[in-house]
């Protein structure tokens, strides 16, 4: 076999549990007395699969020979059956139904808060991310930024852990207000029943800062960041302090110079003033006018923020608000480094379904990259790095009677980091 981290993957599933959970959930309407395949074997199967860069159900079809997937699933290498083919893969993501697949996402729920232990106060990041569709499929929506039809996948991360917490699928346009409340409503309250007592703040983009979401989470007890779209009345409450930034700007030799400002706004459809942090930021910028000669001009820009947190303008925004970029980093290891993007069925349902089985790979490459030494390089490493290194490795399977021989390359160059993950990832012995 040339995935040797096969063998990691197997531990990473046995400790975090989380294709049996799922496959716990999935609907299984065969005969018992045919049955060749079971559930956890497959869904084990595809999730290793996406883990070690074979994103496609066509993959199954030579990986279903392969010995060391055979051992991940709990099959001999050389005397057990093949597992199952592409065509069987594909049935299964089609099988569940609306209902169904959304029992799939709150498995993946309740595995985020069985595995995360949470402190007094915990931030998830909501975001969405453009996959372009493959052909004529439910739910593909025109995007103009994109210039193509697609979805808007929908993300939640517990950035503090790194770990997903939801994946929606849905249409390639800004979501509605009551979209996002519905969203930001069942996520908290499937939480609640891990985290009773835990203080849940909600952070996100201009896209996620809806009234209705607000309006929810402050009679629910839950706080909220979100960014805020500017307009003419929110310039007009900081003139005052962009005026002052300016003078200082100008006398000063610093290329850039920052302020910050918090107000109370309204908007025409809030019932309600809120706290809005204002960040003002003044720089040289070039003269692109066409009525003056080239040469720099001095400009401001002003970036919004409502929220319910307290705390000065500054820390909000920097300290808080801000650490939302590594948002990015899970997304792009979610979508980028396990292909979560290859959503080419042609129904909404199983398309969803795909979205929780890369998120079930996410969680076994977590769990490896979790056992790893934090004195490694690759303790923070990203997933392709970890593939590269630790999962692409050549091995050597031999079945016995009373026993499976695993035959790892001397040369390998992370020999001792592969042993030292195996050794960490195991459970201990009785």
């Amino acid at each position: 076999s040339s995935d040797g981290g096969l063998l990691l993957l197997r531990e990473a599933e046995r400790q975090l549990g989380v294709c049996r959970r799922l496959a716990e959930e999935m609907p299984d309407r065969r005969d018992p007395d045919r049955v060749r395949h079971a559930m956890f074997e497959m869904v084990m199967a595809r999730a290793a699969a996406i883990a070690c860069g074979y994103e496609d159900g066509n993959d199954l079809d030579r990986l279903r020979h392969d010995p060391l997937m055979k051992v991940a699933v709990g099959r001999c290498p050389e005397s057990g059956a093949p597992l199952a083919s592409q065509s069987t893969i594909s049935r299964l993501e089609n099988a569940p139904s609306k209902s169904e697949a959304a029992r799939l996402s709150a498995a993946l729920l309740d595995q985020f808060g069985a595995t995360v232990r949470p402190g007094r106060l915990e931030v998830l990041d909501i975001d969405d991310t453009f996959c372009a569709a493959h052909g004529g499929q439910q739910l593909a929506f025109w995007n103009a930024h994109e210039d193509e039809r697609g979805f808007a996948s929908m993300h939640i991360y517990h950035v503090a852990s790194a770990t997903p917490v939801a994946t929606i699928l849905r249409p390639a346009r800004t979501p509605k207000g009551t979209e996002v409340k519905t969203v930001i409503r069942h996520v908290t309250k499937r939480l609640r029943r891990h985290w009773p007592s835990t203080r849940i703040v909600w952070r996100g983009d201009s896209h996620y800062g809806r009234v209705e979401a607000m309006e929810w989470a402050e009679g629910n007890g839950i706080d909220y960041i979100f960014g805020l779209a500017g307009n003419t009345t929110l310039d007009a409450l900081v003139a005052e302090t962009a005026a002052n930034l300016r003078f200082h700007h100008a006398s000063s030799s610093t290329p850039k110079l920052r302020t910050y400002a918090s107000i109370i706004y309204q908007a025409g459809s809030w019932t309600r003033p809120r706290k809005v942090v204002a960040r003002l930021e003044c720089s040289l910028q070039p003269d692109a006018r066409d009525d003056v000669a080239p040469g720099m001009r001095q400009e401001v820009d002003i970036r919004y923020v409502v929220t319910s947190l307290k705390g000065t303008a500054q820390h909000l925004y920097e300290d808080i608000y801000c650490q939302r970029g590594q948002m990015e980093n899970l997304i792009k290891l979610h979508k980028a480094q396990l292909a979560s993007d290859r959503m080419s069925c042609h129904r909404a349902t199983a398309n969803q379904v795909r979205l929780a089985l890369h998120t079930a790979a996410f969680w076994l490459m977590h769990g490896v990259r979790a056992a790893i030494p934090a004195t490694s390089p690759l303790a923070k490493a990203e997933f392709a790095t970890i593939r590269e290194r630790l999962i692409k490795i050549g091995a050597r399977v031999i079945e016995h009677i009373a026993r499976i021989r695993i035959h790892l390359p001397t040369s390998c160059p992370e020999r001792a980091l592969f042993r030292a993950v195996a050794l960490g990832i195991m459970p201990s012995a009785p």
